[in-house]
């Protein structure tokens, strides 16, 4: 058969080397790709100019929310 690397003292063949890293790097992709995403908030920040015009904005919303939760 084919040749042979000696591992931790034991003769492993190249084939079953092959398939360990490609198993490896398989499994670390599905980890990667199936890993769940951190939530994103729901509404972007609140950029105002000024304290005012920030609770403005937060009231503002409250009320539409509760408007559309009437509906």
């Amino acid at each position: 058969m084919g040749g042979h690397y000696v591992v931790f003292g034991r003769n492993v063949p190249t084939h079953v080397l092959a398939m360990g890293f490609l198993g490896g790097y398989a499994a670390l992709g599905g980890y990667f790709a199936l890993k769940p995403a951190a939530p994103q908030p729901a509404t972007p920040p609140i950029q105002a100019s000024s304290a005012d015009e920030e609770a403005f904005i937060k009231e503002f919303l409250a009320k539409t929310e509760q408007d559309d939760n009437k509906q």
